[in-house]
């Protein structure tokens, strides 16, 4: 199956729906294929779960023109997106050890779960 994400204003996800792929073999005749059943215009972004376009899509997620990838919502003001991966990245290293870790906001650190 193919999956495509259907993007609204500042091109968040607003939906993500399959498409079988004997209709959707290039992603604009997937692209055609949904406008045509939902009878509209709108804007539609082919999504992969094998790491193209570097993450599935989800509701809520947005779609970066520039790194023609799909960011999960920023999870808290102080980290940044590593855009070579598009994941979002904590301004601390998470220990790597056996512990269950929580990221606190407030005091900037990683605390045990």
């Amino acid at each position: 199956m193919a999956h495509f994400a259907k993007l609204g204003i500042g091109n968040k996800v607003l939906q993500v729906v399959s498409v079988h792929d004997d209709i959707a073999t290039t992603e604009q005749e997937g692209v055609d294929f949904l406008n045509n059943l939902y009878k509209t215009n709108d804007v539609w972004k082919q999504t992969f779960e094998d790491g193209t376009r570097k993450n599935f899509a989800s509701v809520g997620y947005k779609y970066n023109e520039t790194l023609d990838a799909f960011i999960r919502p920023k999870p808290f003001d102080s980290w940044t997106l590593n855009e070579d991966t598009c994941q979002w990245e904590a301004p601390k290293e998470k220990p790597d050890d056996d512990n269950s870790y929580l990221w606190n906001e407030t005091s900037q650190e990683w605390e045990i779960d």
